[in-house]
This record gives structure tokens, sequence and C-alpha cells, in this order.
């Protein structure tokens, strides 16, 4: 009876192992004639002998699945992530041509994320990239483009997501790269290093080789990940982001800005007016980072510090056209209390004084505005709301001539 048994148990086995490589030769067919679906449901049916296979035929098993699954990149992004784990699952004792499949498919998707970004299609471009990271993990640069492009696609809890597991990685995508002068453009060229080499030493077509490390991304990871942790009202998170940015990069303007940003949210002026001086005494010219300061002391309630910051950039650049913008906007603010104290003044002798002088200062007002309602006009000629505003501030102050000059050539 123990004999009958191990014969049975052994014959169930034989005709297991069979049933085995009978499927897998129809996997292995399926795929072969790019006919995939019924290589799907091969694989379906195979994946419940996985418990008795052994290490070969599981190679070829998750090799033929996957390539089941990308189904020359037309598969569903859900299949391609269980495509390329089963890829991870490839010995290559067993699947010679694992190497030479994972290279094929990683350029076909990279030519396909790459034109989806161009395009425009940030979020589809992200999970592209996040796919690519996932079948070659030793390449983090793939994670860091998923990142930018969900930045893009305003998919910022990705973007978030991706950025972090880049700074838990220690990714700085600093590289080394290899360049020499073209000598009949007289232009650097950035090559591989064998390439190079080529052309200065058996070429002779480039001249001055070198080479040097480019620039570590760890700071602007360490900013992008505060700035989303800002944008979510998450403030205390950021300024623990924020800290570790600036303990890699303590000069970063933009780091500094940011950090005044979420001190200013949190009711820390005093914190904010020592960030405001460290960013302008890092470059005291910079126009966009005094327009920046301007922003960041209107939005603190500073009107008189944010209108010092615009005037500087104007004085830079006279064309700066948010700068005027946003200066003609914070003169007229001026106009809302002075209509309101107007309108809340009697009739007596003493109330009629005053609310001359409140008109009085009201026209002041808008002629303070004029010059820079004029040169948002003189930088863009087709803005209609300033045009209007203008021309009613014309009205206001007698200039009746220019009042209708600016009607009739805008329409108004």
């Amino acid at each position: 009876m123990k004999k009958q048994l191990i014969f049975t148990l052994a014959l169930l086995i034989t005709l297991f192992s069979f049933g085995q490589k009978k499927e897998l030769k129809t996997l292995e067919k399926a795929v072969k004639n790019n006919n995939f679906a019924e290589a799907k449901v091969a694989a379906t049916t195979l994946e419940s002998m996985l418990g008795s296979m052994d290490d070969k035929t599981k190679s070829k098993f998750y090799f033929n699945r996957a390539k089941a699954l990308y189904a020359n990149g037309t598969g569903n992004i859900a299949d391609f992530d269980t495509a390329f784990v089963d890829l991870t699952k490839v010995d290559s004792k067993y699947v010679s041509d694992i190497a030479d499949t994972k290279k094929f498919i990683q350029n076909e998707l990279l030519l396909k994320a790459n034109e989806i970004y161009t395009n425009g299609n940030y979020t589809e471009a992200s999970s592209m990239f996040s796919m690519l990271y996932k079948l070659v993990p030793e390449d983090q640069s793939y994670l860091y483009f998923a990142a930018v492009s969900a930045i893009q696609g305003q998919d910022f809890d990705s973007a978030l997501k991706h950025y972090i597991a880049l700074k838990d990685l220690g990714y700085t995508g600093a590289n080394k790269e290899y360049f020499a002068i073209n000598k009949e453009t007289g232009e650097e060229e950035i090559l591989d290093k064998g390439t190079r080499d080529l052309f200065v030493k058996t070429a002779k077509t480039h001249i001055s080789p070198g080479e040097r490390m480019t620039e570590s991304k760890a700071a602007e990871i360490a900013n992008k990940i505060a700035l989303i942790y800002v944008s979510q009202d998450k403030n205390e998170k950021a300024l623990e982001a924020i800290k570790e940015a600036r303990a890699i990069d303590p000069s970063n303007t933009d780091l500094i800005l940011t950090e005044a940003n979420v001190q200013i949210k949190l009711g820390n002026t005093d914190a904010y007016g020592e960030l405001i001086k460290q960013a302008i005494s890092n470059d005291p010219n910079n126009v966009d980072l005094l327009y920046n300061l301007g922003v960041i002391s209107s939005k603190a309630g500073n009107a008189k510090e944010a209108r010092v910051y615009y005037e500087k950039v104007l004085s830079i650049k006279p064309d700066y056209l948010n700068a005027l913008k946003n200066i003609s906007a914070l003169i007229l603010e001026e106009e809302t209390s002075i209509v309101k104290e107007m309108n809340n003044l009697g009739n007596s002798a003493s109330d009629n004084k005053k609310y001359d002088e409140l008109k009085a200062k009201r026209i002041t007002v808008y002629k303070d505005a004029v010059p820079y309602l004029e040169g948002v006009l003189k930088v863009d000629s087709t803005d209609i709301a300033f045009a209007k505003t203008l021309a009613n501030i014309y009205s206001a102050i007698s200039e009746t001539e220019k009042a209708k000059a600016l009607k009739v050539k805008f329409g108004l």
C-alpha cells in the first residue's frame, strides 16, 4: 500500500510537471506570435502552479508573463507595473536575453515619456518615468524626472512622494561630464569620455578637453518638498524641509524667500524680517528677488515696504511689467479707506471740510498712480483692464482729452 502511494504521488508530480511545461510552451508561443490575450490566459493558468515550479521554470514564466503584460507597449499602466516586477524575478542564468529585453523596453518607454512630456501631458509623462524607475531602479534620474513632470502636471501629492523618495535615497543628480571645444565652431560640446578622447586625440577636431561635476540637485529637491508643504498649508513640515535644504545650500536665495513666506504665515514677523535682510544682502540688485520681496511684504500687510521694493525694481528695470502693475494696485488700495471715511461723514461744517480734504487726498492718490498705469500700457498696450482704470482716473483728475483718447483707442 505504501509503495502504491509513493508511486501515485510520483505520477502526480510527473503529470503536474508535464502540465507546467505544456502551459509554459503555450505561453511562450503566444508571446512569440504577439497573441497577448491568449498569453495572459496561459499565464493565469500557470500562476496557480508557481509553488511547485523549479527556478528555471519560474524564470521563464516571469519573463514571458512580463512580455505578455507589456504587450509591446500597448498594455495598461497596471499591467506595466506587474510586468516590471516580474522582470526583476527573472534569473539571467535561465533566460539569456533578459538584459536585451529590459534595455529594449527601457529605450522604448524613454522615447514615449519624452514625447508625452514634450506634448505637455505631464501627469502621464510622470507615470512613464515612474515606470522606468521601477524597471531600472539603479537609475534614480528617472524618479527625478517623474517628480519634475508631476510638478508640471500639478500632481503635487505624487511629486511630494517622489521628492521624498529621492531625498531618502540621497540622490543628488551630480555626475561627471566630459567636454571639449569644437575647433570649427569654437563652442564647447559635452560628450561621453570615449567620443571626446577620440575627437581630441585621433580626429583632432576638438581641443581643450576637460571634465567637471554637474551641480547637485539636493537643495532643489529639499526646496520643492518645502514648497509643496507650503502649498498644502503644512507649515511646520515646510520649515523642517527648509532647514534641511539650507543646511545643504545656506546662501540659496529661493530657500530664504520660501522660509520668509512660511514665517510670515505663522506670524513670526521678526524671523521674517531677518530673512528678508539676508536675501537682500545676498543679491541687492536682483530685480526678480526684489519683486518677490515686494510681493511677500504686500501679503504680510506691509504696503510701504512693498512699495520700496517695487520702486527699487523699477529703478533698475523701468519696464518690469508686474512691478508696474503691483505698485499701481498698491497705490489705488488707499482709495478704499478714503472712500469709506468719506461715506461715514455727516453734513456738519466740520464734516464738509473733512470731506473736501479727503476728496483732495483721493485726487492725490489718483495722480500718484497715473505714471505707473501709463507705464503698464507702455509695456503692454493690449491690457484693457488697466486702460479702463487709467481712463477713469484721467476723467476724475480733469484730464478729459487723455481720457477721451484712451477710450477711443481701446473702444471703452
